[in-house]
């Protein structure tokens, strides 16, 4: 298995104000751990360490 970098999203402008709403009202401190926590949950729901790690390279990248 390979990192799906194609849009896979169904309806990612509502995904993207969702993601925008969690962060209301949030201090930048706040907001950062938000994201933590959100990347920690989502590695642990994917659980694949070489898409993991695929994942942070493209990260890197862009």
């Amino acid at each position: 298995m390979t990192l799906n970098t194609q849009p896979n999203i169904p309806d990612p402008d509502g995904f993207y104000d969702t993601l925008l709403a969690a962060h209301d009202g949030l201090t930048k401190g706040q907001s950062d751990a938000l994201n933590a926590r959100l990347i920690l949950v989502l590695a642990n729901h994917i659980g694949d360490r070489g898409i993991l790690s695929e994942a942070l390279e493209a990260a890197r990248q862009t």
